[in-house]
């Protein structure tokens, strides 16, 4: 293998319930979280993304965020975008639509999430 090549990074997915937050770890290193609330019956509000900074502008919180919704799709729960990119990630895509609640699918854009953040909704 020469030197350009690179060596997929591994991934993982932890719930840490304790802390509220899913970890995503790179490698064996904990590079990004995402903070939420899981709400009755199985709905969970997706609250704050973090990326550490030395793994930033990487895919990162992309990759995160995908893992996390493909985990709450397998456990049939459903999400409200609370986190600006969250609401991001999901007005791009419409793969994850069927996850969205109903009742509660909290902000359709970044626009949006980043304007009530800013008064103090979230």
């Amino acid at each position: 293998m020469s030197s350009e090549e690179q060596v997929p990074a591994t991934e993982a997915l932890i719930d840490n319930t304790d802390q509220g937050r899913f970890e995503f770890h790179r490698d064996g290193d904990l590079v990004g979280w995402l903070y939420y609330t899981h709400l009755k019956p199985n709905r969970y509000a997706l609250l704050h993304t973090e990326v550490e900074s030395s793994h930033q502008h990487q895919g990162v919180a992309g990759a995160m965020v995908r893992q996390v919704l493909d985990e709450i799709r397998s456990r049939e729960g459903t999400i409200t975008a609370i986190c600006p990119f969250v609401a991001d990630y999901l007005s791009r895509t419409t793969t994850y639509a069927d996850l969205i609640d109903a009742r509660h699918p909290g902000y359709s854009d970044r626009a949006a999430a980043e304007s009530a953040r800013a008064k103090g909704g979230g």
